[in-house]
């Protein structure tokens, strides 16, 4: 009998030491905020001390990536790994996310990880008989709800809502927020982003009491239009016309960020827990200005783009280079600045290679585990980063970056240097025609490869006709403008 108390009790330590050494993740993405929008990339006005102190706690992700230059898209391929054309997820608000999907959420909870979403979902709709978009949206064969995608908690809207007040403004009609699958009107008032930590708070809580780890997705409204800043957020900047309301919701997010990591470090879990910060997209707004020059002006859409060309919706760097934060104690090292290309592709094998998880292979996966990288042990991306959106398709290899137009004709191809040519404003193609060509090659097997996805014969199943597919250089004038307004 001793020999089996002492087995038991060996199991028990074993288990205790496991249980230790998984960390709790949390996964932060703002909304339509652009690289330059925050104080770690070196915007002179806003103010997120918070998340300054959260760079310098991790590593600053310089050349990091949503994938989308629109939300739904980049949503969708954060939680899965794999490019958002391989789920026909071609703009926001088209299709959604797939059950057959291999998902962050569904892999935590295999491990025995407590699953949470809170705040914006715009990965399908919440209801099987309406939406904020309407009928068009198709809300019977669209429906993917979180609590139907492997979380146990959630508290989550379909799409935008306003940053103050969230349950007013053009954007509330039928527009609910829905707490674990029921709608609710409980403390809705004031700004957005308080109101989803209202609901995080409590989730991580009950996790440590009960000595499970957790998976807390944080998807902000801010900064998205409608923007509006509450009260005491205005007065922090006066003097800045209406671009007061845009800092002011940013400085609100960064407001709960400080909150959410003093509860952390209340609770005593901080240095067992993975935080991640980025954005969806590039922003809505222009140049940065000076202060004279807000103030006289009534615009609240001034996000701005770090002085890459473009913005949301955009092809160039300006709709997909995005903030992006990492801090893993432990892991990284504090005040680490790493410029390797990245993206939001690569939370789920990252996370996956940290767990020991063995991936499916019966599907393909466009990210890669970076934690090597994160650890300053590698500075190569592997596998080469794809891009389509609209009628465009590009790759990223290294610090190049190959568009096309065509599948058949290269006359229109344009290769730019990201590492000398911050703007793209210089086609270097013809300096490097043998690069381009492979470039070219790759990012069309690529195109090959999703439509493959895309048609759900990794599913085993003919999951959509082949007809739905965007064929590029096929996108016709009738279905950009149909894209567009689907914003």
């Amino acid at each position: 009998m001793k020999w089996i108390k002492l087995i038991s009790t060996t199991l028990l330590l074993a288990g205790a030491v496991q249980a230790a050494n998984r960390p709790n993740f949390i996964m932060m993405m703002c909304d339509d905020m652009g690289y330059g929008d925050v104080g770690f990339n070196g915007h002179p006005y806003v103010q997120t001390p918070h998340l300054d102190k959260l760079a310098a706690d991790g590593a600053n992700l310089t050349h990091f990536y949503s994938i989308g230059p629109v939300c739904s898209p980049t949503r969708v391929s954060l939680v899965t790994g794999r490019h958002h054309y391989r789920m026909g997820v071609f703009s926001a608000n088209r299709a959604h996310l797939p059950k057959e999907e291999y998902t962050i959420a569904r892999m935590l909870k295999s491990k025995g990880y407590t699953t949470g979403h809170f705040g914006k979902w715009h990965m399908g709709t919440l209801s099987r008989e309406i939406s904020p978009k309407g009928k068009g949206r198709k809300p019977e064969l669209n429906y993917a709800p979180p609590w139907e995608r492997d979380y146990d908690h959630s508290f989550v809207t379909e799409v935008a809502v306003k940053t103050w007040n969230p349950t007013e403004g053009r954007q509330a009609p039928n527009n609910f927020y829905y707490e674990d699958g029921v709608v609710t009107t409980e403390n809705l008032r004031g700004g957005s982003s308080r109101i989803i930590m209202d609901r995080v708070i409590p989730f991580i809580d009950q996790a440590v009491e009960s000595d499970t780890p957790f998976l807390s997705v944080i998807w902000f409204n801010a900064p998205h239009k409608d923007v509006e800043a509450g009260p005491d957020y205005l007065k922090r900047y006066e003097g800045f016309g209406g671009a007061a309301h845009y800092f002011g919701c940013i400085s609100e997010v960064d407001d709960q960020v400080g909150r959410l990591r003093a509860e952390l470090e209340r609770l005593g879990v901080a240095d067992n827990t993975v935080i991640f910060f980025t954005s969806d997209n590039g922003p809505l707004g222009g140049v940065l200005k000076s202060k004279e020059t807000y103030g006289k002006s009534k615009n609240r859409l001034t996000g701005n783009s770090g002085g890459f060309t473009g913005g949301k919706r955009d092809a160039t760097e300006g709709g997909v280079r995005v903030p992006g934060l990492a801090c893993w104690p432990g892991q990284i090292e504090p005040g680490s600045v790493i410029d390797v290309p990245m993206s939001v592709l690569d939370y789920l094998p990252t996370l996956a290679g940290a767990l020991e998880v063995e991936l499916p292979q019966d599907r393909v996966l466009d990210g890669e585990n970076v934690l090597p990288i994160l650890r300053g042990k590698k500075q190569v991306h592997d596998k080469s980063i794809p891009f389509r959106y609209e009628n465009d398709a590009w790759i990223v290899k290294g610090k190049m970056k190959l568009m096309i137009q065509s599948p058949t004709d290269p006359s229109k191809d344009r290769m730019f240097d990201l590492s000398t040519d911050k703007t793209e404003a210089d086609n270097v193609l013809k300096h490097y025609p043998e690069q381009a060509a492979e470039m070219r090659k790759e990012l069309l097997a690529f195109l090959d490869s999703a439509k493959y996805s895309h048609a759900g014969r990794e599913y085993g199943t003919d999951f959509r006709p082949v007809e739905e597919w965007h064929a590029l250089g096929m996108l016709s004038r009738k279905m950009k403008k149909k894209a567009k307004e689907e914003q």
